[in-house]
């Protein structure tokens, strides 16, 4: 494997070739026990990708791992998701290096076709997320999904017959529904490090509103936001939708309405000034969005100030 150039697995095969693993029971579906995988882990760094999804629950002591751009490792046990083209490596390894210890569901996007799955399963933010935003378990999480894995490798296990696909979705939507709860779990019991998150986007967005960015350049995008705060679009808009109950689009449109509204009652400037310095390039559509918002024209609300 060469440590320069990611090594590409079209196949699940593939995969259980380079990791030392017996052929997989389903061409298209495999259930992987961490402890039974043979990576060269020595000839590090080495970064891998997968045309199919991944996901993962694994405990590995002294290994620094790098997903997208981020760094990680599982001294916990942690579970993450990867789509089709994701990144994945292998930093450092301190050694003694001790046998991991977790599963993987290796699936690929064949075995979703013609099903609802196809289509919903990049509905999950979390397959976005990077590493250090994984999902901690605590133990009875840990079990019940691992249920669901043995459920999953029992059944692809048994001779296949017209049933076996709709089981195995089955499993996997419960699979991903307990991981959209545990996620949002995490969101509150972790409070501290999401307020302090909060704190720093409400920053960062003082800043951008009270600069000229936002008469040159518009709305940031959540991007944009994501980027500077270090973490990835999704997790950024997930813990703002639990913890506020606004997507990112409503809470930055929040914030440039109560901006308008200061503008308004505070200053002379005409309502034209006004969308102009807000980003607007119509006045109508900082007329429509204000009135939607306060049920109001902005000439109306500065009206009822005088």
């Amino acid at each position: 494997m060469s440590n320069s150039t990611p090594f590409r697995f079209s196949t699940i095969g593939d995969y259980h070739r380079a990791a030392g693993l017996p052929k997989p029971a389903h061409p298209l579906i495999s259930v992987v026990h961490m402890e039974d995988i043979n990576l060269p882990i020595a000839e590090v760094p080495f970064s891998m990708v997968g045309d199919f999804y991944w996901i993962s629950m694994k405990k590995m002591q002294h290994v620094k791992f790098r997903y997208g751009q981020q760094m990680g490792d599982y001294d916990d046990g942690v579970l993450f998701f990867m789509s089709p083209g994701q990144l994945f490596g292998v930093e450092s390894v301190e050694h003694p290096v001790k046998k991991p210890e977790g599963w993987m569901i290796l699936i690929h996007p064949d075995f979703l076709w013609n099903t609802a799955l196809a289509k919903n399963i990049r509905q999950y933010g979390f397959f976005s997320y990077s590493v250090n935003e994984a999902l901690y378990l605590s133990e009875k999480e840990e079990s019940m999904l691992t249920a669901i894995v043995t459920q999953i490798e029992q059944e692809y296990n048994t001779a296949i017959d017209r049933f076996s696909q709709s089981v195995i979705i089955a499993q996997l939507e419960l699979l991903l529904t307990y991981s959209e709860r545990f996620y949002q779990r995490q969101f509150i019991t972790r409070k501290k490090s999401s307020h302090e998150l909060l704190t720093r986007l409400e920053d960062h967005l003082d800043r951008y509103f009270k600069s000229d960015a936002l008469a040159k350049q518009g709305l940031p995008s959540v991007t944009h936001i994501a980027e500077i705060l270090n973490i990835s679009p999704g997790y950024l808009s997930s813990l703002l939708k639990t913890l506020t109950g606004q997507n990112m689009q409503q809470h930055l449109h929040h914030k440039l309405i109560e901006l308008a509204k200061e503008k308004l009652s505070t200053t002379n400037l005409s309502i034209s000034e006004i969308a102009y310095e807000l980003g607007f390039e119509h006045l109508q559509s900082f007329s429509k969005l204000f009135k939607t918002k306060t049920n109001l024209s902005p000439l109306e609300f500065r009206h009822s100030f005088n």
